[in-house]
C-alpha cells in the first residue's frame, strides 16, 4: 500500500515546486509522481541541471526517516556508493520540513525498482559491506527483540471491534477472526523467540530493514536506495524475508565471509523476524484501516508473501535452551 499513491491536486504540486526552488534553489521545471518505496510520498523534480527524487513522509515514521539522513550522509563520506546521494538544501541542510511532512531530495538513480531471486546475490554484497564498516552509531536506535508488533495487532483489532458501524472495521475483524487461531498461535511464538534473543545483543551492524524492497537496477549497476529506517541490529534483520530457502542462506553467509564480517545467521533470530515483521505489516495495514479498499488489502495479506514466511517458521520445531 504505497503512500506514493496519494493524489494531489495542481495546487499542491505547484506549491511543492516554489518550495523545492526557494529552499534549495533549484531552477524546477517539472514534477512528476514517482512511485518508489512503501513510506511516503515520493516525486521526480526536473530541473535544468538534471533529475531529482524527492520523498515526502507524513506518517508516524517521519522521525525514523530525519534520523536516517545523518546515516545516509555518514554512508556516503565512507566511500559507499551505492546507495542514494542526498542534495542539501541551499543553506547545507540534510533535510527540509514542508507542510507537516519531513522532506528529502536526492540525487535521482535511473533504473527499474525489481526484486527476483537473481538480484539476492549483489543485494547481500551491499549489506555485508555496509556490516563491515568499524565504527560507532550512537544516534541509531537498536533492536530489542521486542513482541510489542503482535500486542499491538492485537490491541488494535481490539478497538475496531468496537466499531460495529464502521464496515471496513467489520470486514477487517471478520477477516481476523477467521484467523484467530493462526494470530494467536504466532503471537505465542514470537514471545518465545523475543525472550530467546533477548539474552544476547551482540554482533549489530547497520542494517536497512527492507532491502530487497529497494534495489534498483540499471544495466549491470545495482543500487540499494531508501534509507528510512535503518537500525542497530544482527543481519538476520535483512536476511529472515529469504530464510525459507537453503540457497539464500548460503548465499547471505558467503556474502559475509567475503566482507569479512564474522557473523553467523542464528535460526532463532531468524525465525523472530519472520514472526515479527508479520505482525509489523500487519500493523502498518491497520494504521490505514480508513483508506479505501485496506480491508480487501488485508484480507490478500493473510495468503501473500509474509505469511508464506510465517508458515515456514511454523514448521521449525522449538528446542529447549542449550540443545
Amino acid at each position: 500500500m504505497p503512500c506514493s499513491s496519494v493524489q494531489r491536486d495542481a495546487d499542491y504540486v505547484g506549491a511543492l515546486k516554489t518550495f523545492l526552488e526557494e529552499r534549495y534553489s533549484m531552477d524546477v521545471t517539472a514534477i512528476t509522481p514517482a512511485k518508489r518505496g512503501f513510506y511516503g510520498e515520493t516525486w521526480r523534480a526536473d530541473t535544468l541541471d538534471g533529475r531529482y527524487f524527492v520523498k515526502l513522509d507524513y506518517s508516524v515514521h517521519k522521525a525514523i526517516y530525519e534520523r536516517s539522513f545523518p546515516v545516509v550522509e555518514t554512508l556516503n563520506r565512507r566511500g559507499i556508493d551505492f546507495i542514494s546521494r542526498i542534495v542539501k538544501t541551499a543553506r547545507g541542510e540534510l533535510l527540509a520540513h514542508y507542510d507537516g511532512a519531513v522532506l528529502g531530495v536526492f540525487e535521482w538513480i535511473d533504473g527499474e525498482n525489481i526484486e527476483t531471486d537473481e538480484t539476492k546475490i549483489p543485494e547481500y554484497a551491499m549489506l555485508a559491506r555496509i556490516y563491515a564498516l568499524p565504527g560507532q552509531w550512537h544516534d541509531l536506535p537498536r533492536e530489542d527483540f521486542s513482541a510489542a508488533s503482535a500486542e499491538d495487532v492485537f490491541a488494535r483489532w481490539e478497538m475496531l471491534a468496537s466499531m460495529p458501524r464502521d464496515a471496513a472495521a467489520a470486514q477487517i475483524c471478520a477477516a481476523f477472526e477467521h484467523h484467530r487461531g493462526e494470530l494467536e498461535h504466532r503471537a505465542r511464538r514470537l514471545a518465545l523467540f523475543s525472550e530467546r534473543c533477548k539474552g544476547d545483543l551482540s554482533q549489530f551492524f547497520i542494517t536497512h530493514g527492507d532491502a530487497g524492497g529497494n534495489l534498483i537496477r540499471n544495466g549491470d549497476q545495482t543500487y540499494l536506495v531508501d534509507w528510512d529506517a535503518p537500525m542497530l541490529a544482527p543481519p538476520e534483520r535483512d536476511a529472515w524475508v529469504m530464510c525459507p530457502h537453503g540457497w539464500a542462506r548460503k548465499a547471505f553467509a558467503n556474502a559475509l565471509r567475503q566482507a569479512g564480517v564474522r557473523c553467523t545467521l542464528r535460526p532463532e533470530r531468524l525465525l523472530y523476524y519472520c514472526y515479527h515483521m508479520f505482525f509489523f505489516y500487519l500493523g502498518e495495514y491497520l494504521d490505514a484501516y480508513s483508506r479505501e479498499g485496506v480491508a480487501d488489502d488485508i484480507e490478500r495479506y493473510f495468503e501473500g508473501w509474509a505469511v508464506e514466511r510465517v508458515r515456514y517458521a511454523d514448521t521449525i520445531p522449538i528446542r529447549e535452551k542449550g540443545s
